[in-house]
């Protein structure tokens, strides 16, 4: 049971949206994934409600504990998860051209979405115990990176799951800004990145795989293949336009159900939102999610102590980058990278670990008045 004196400093409302928009996307999601006439209803929908309420179950075990406990043994949860990236390398289930699922009987996961979790932790973890340096030097840059960026990164990139790669690599360097290194050594990564930027890249392009290659050239020129490389990118903006200013009506969007749009329940699930409900409904969206954004910031500047103050910044930047990529994505101004919109897209694992994320947000908050010895 949780604390009575912790009730009292429950944030009801963050739960509240945090529910809301899974909710909304539960109906987005059936509305995207509906039948044409005559054929029959996904269960997609069904499933995603399935996961919400495992989201939640895991928001309220979260909570019970102490963030301090999840802290202490955020070293271990890191090296779980990079044993579960390897193992899905060697065991894990394929499909749409990547290898990032394991199966548990029924139930299917994705490592690398969890290990995002473990990631803050451990770099939280790393980074309160650095709060006696002024500024981080190169020595202990380049350990950091090397543990907790490269090793993950190749492992993932290895799947391939470049959206994720990509979110780790900016919630890492905007934490490490966000600390502090010092100035000698930020101007010499900036020239560094600068000098070796073709260098590096030429390596990248070739480590890509076809797919991912074609969605950096529909990026770049979203008119150079309209049946082939950038139909995604082009029926999203058409899709989105489409809802106008208040939208054509929940269920009444066209693009979705009757197929135009790939990945209508998943990668872009806001263009199927955005089409119902319009202008007026995206900004509505917007000011739900920049509400959870914001009291993640506000929870790590009134947390109790460092260690808090650095889950809670990590988690606002998860979800902060997540909302970012997804709607870029969507609007054409981001590379198509496969990364979901938090609550909403379809995927047990990652509402599982958007959950659990936010589940340590509520635990950080709460406790923010106890005094710890």
């Amino acid at each position: 049971m949780i604390d009575r004196n912790l009730l009292k400093n429950f944030d009801w409302s963050l739960l509240a949206v945090v529910l809301g928009l899974s909710l909304m996307g539960v109906m987005t999601i059936y509305s995207a994934t509906r039948p044409v006439p005559g054929a029959e209803q996904s269960s997609f929908y069904l499933k995603q409600l399935f996961w919400l309420f495992l989201g939640i179950l895991c928001l309220f075990l979260t909570i019970r504990t102490d963030y301090r406990w999840f802290s202490k043994f955020a070293y271990i949860f890191f090296a779980v998860g990079a044993i579960f990236l390897i193992v899905v390398l060697i065991a894990g289930r394929a499909g749409m051209g990547a290898q990032r699922w394991l199966s548990l009987g029924h139930i299917s996961f994705q490592p690398s979405e969890l290990f995002k979790i473990f990631f803050v932790l451990a770099v939280s973890k790393y980074l309160s115990g650095t709060e006696h340096r002024v500024r981080l030097g190169f020595r202990e840059l380049f350990k950091i990176v090397l543990i907790f960026v490269i090793f993950p990164m190749v492992l993932i990139l290895k799947q391939p799951d470049l959206g994720t790669a990509m979110l780790l690599l900016f919630i890492f360097f905007s934490m490490i800004i966000i600390t502090g290194i010092k100035k000698k050594l930020l101007i010499t990564a900036v020239i560094i990145s600068i000098v070796s930027s073709l260098f590096v890249g030429n390596i990248v392009w070739t480590g890509l795989k076809d797919y991912q290659k074609q969605r950096l050239i529909a990026f770049i020129h979203p008119e150079s293949d309209p049946q082939g490389t950038t139909y995604h990118i082009n029926q999203s903006k058409i899709t989105i336009g489409s809802g106008g200013v208040l939208g054509k009506g929940y269920l009444k969007g066209t693009q979705g159900p009757l197929r135009f749009l790939p990945e209508r329940h998943t990668d872009f699930i806001f263009s199927v939102f955005a089409e119902e409900w319009g202008f007026t409904g995206s900004v509505l969206l917007f000011l739900l999610y920049l509400f959870i954004i914001l009291r993640g910031f506000d929870t790590a500047k009134k947390a109790r102590d460092i260690e808090g103050r650095y889950l809670a910044l990590g988690v606002a930047l998860m979800l902060s980058f997540y909302f970012i990529i997804n709607v870029g994505m969507t609007l054409g101004i981001v590379p198509v990278v496969g990364v979901p919109l938090p609550f909403m897209s379809y995927g047990g694992t990652a509402l599982l670990t958007n959950f659990l994320a936010v589940g340590i947000l509520i635990n950080v908050r709460m406790r923010r008045f106890l005094l710890f010895y």
